[in-house]
């Protein structure tokens, strides 16, 4: 015997009685068939509702052949009648996502052209494919018309049409269908076949926001957030941007062009911190000219720097040069040999006695010692 949907009589019932037909352990957990359910399954890319039976957590639903299975955290007895209390705020949530992305889809599609291809409502933001090439500016004004919808408030039109209804009739769909359609309508923006959950009028979608506009395989990939999601996250954006504008003495609408005269800036100082480090290379160079060879201990710096600055000595002192930065058990370093001879020899050595790890090339190598300094001169002067 099929389950009784209620969620289709009434989707915004919150509570109903029930008597129980059956209830089977499995893995760990009990899976529970009622007369007749208000909790929605998962399918159509709408996750499923969770609540309470009785005293029992629902924490996932699935339909079988007309059959809808609760999954419960506890045993309920077989004939006993109880109480299921849907978690409305999951249930609310996931109408508002599923009712905003129809809207959102039957604009695109109507005006591109395409079709949705996929549809996954998670539990942070909502993902919808097509394959159709949607620039960011066409996402953005389908979500500018999609708000217009939602504004206007009209109601949802939901219908189980007859078939010579159906074939006379323009719907989206993701598959071919037989049996009883479910025709779900939001006017003036989709008209789709959906076994979803979905609110009463548009307006109760609250607001619709693309996040994204991707490339995905032959098509798009929008990521968009519906209702409270909506609020909650343009929410918290402003209250970063206000941070940020806080911080930098802007009002949160100006900290663009803020964070680009910092930009400006740090890239002005890098120019600057680069020239007077060219300078204090070629000071430490020249102070190793003609040596021959010269092991040097420096603060901690970028790899790159203690490349340079190996460089620029072993041109100077005429041999190797052999540059550790950083602290006494941790250093970088880079060896260099003005000739270009190959040191590959003599760097796995010193991997190997002070714990290091490293390589190179035609007179050229970079890496980092686990060892102290007083290790290194020893390695270096044996």
């Amino acid at each position: 015997m099929e389950t009784e949907k209620l969620y289709y009589r009434d989707p915004f019932l919150r509570e109903f009685t029930a008597t129980v037909l059956s209830c089977q352990e499995a893995k760990g957990a009990y899976k529970v068939v009622l007369d007749r359910t208000a909790f929605y399954p998962e399918g159509g890319g709408q996750p499923a509702d969770h609540g309470m039976l009785g005293n029992a957590a629902v924490t996932d639903v699935h339909e079988k052949d007309g059959v809808i299975f609760h999954t419960c955290d506890k045993a309920v007895e077989t004939g006993e009648s109880l109480t299921g209390v849907i978690d409305w705020a999951r249930r609310f949530d996931h109408m508002q996502q599923h009712s905003g992305e129809h809207i959102l889809s039957g604009i695109l599609c109507a005006a591109y052209h395409c079709d949705n291809v996929g549809f996954h409502l998670g539990a942070d933001t909502v993902t919808i494919d097509y394959n159709a090439d949607i620039s960011w500016e066409q996402a953005l004004e389908a979500e500018r018309r999609a708000n217009e919808v939602i504004w206007a408030d009209r109601p949802a039109e939901i219908a189980f049409p007859s078939p010579a209804e159906l074939a006379a009739l323009d719907y989206r769909s993701k598959k071919e269908l037989t049996g009883r359609v479910r025709i779900v309508t939001f006017p003036e923006a989709d008209c789709c076949a959906c076994c979803g959950t979905h609110v009463a009028r548009a307006g109760q979608v609250g607001l619709v926001k693309v996040l994204s506009c991707q490339k995905f395989r032959e098509g798009v990939r929008l990521e968009i957030l519906c209702g409270g999601r909506a609020l909650r996250y343009l929410g918290a954006v402003y209250d970063q941007a206000k941070a940020v504008g806080q911080r930098l003495s802007v009002k949160p609408r100006d900290t663009l062009a803020a964070v680009e005269r910092l930009e400006a800036e740090l890239s002005a100082a890098k120019a600057q911190a680069a020239a007077l480090e060219e300078q204090v290379f070629a000071a430490i160079a020249a102070e190793q000219a003609g040596k021959g060879g010269a092991v040097l201990f420096q603060p901690a710096m970028k790899p790159d720097s203690v490349r340079r600055l190996a460089d620029a000595v072993a041109h100077r002192c005429g041999g190797l040069a052999a540059v550790f930065a950083g602290e006494d058990g941790h250093y970088a370093y880079a060896l260099v040999r003005a000739d270009g001879e190959d040191i590959s020899a003599l760097v796995k050595e010193l991997n190997r006695a002070l714990h290091g790890r490293g390589g190179g090339r035609s007179g050229f190598a970079q890496g980092s010692v686990q060892a102290a300094q007083a290790e290194i001169e020893i390695f270096f002067k044996g």
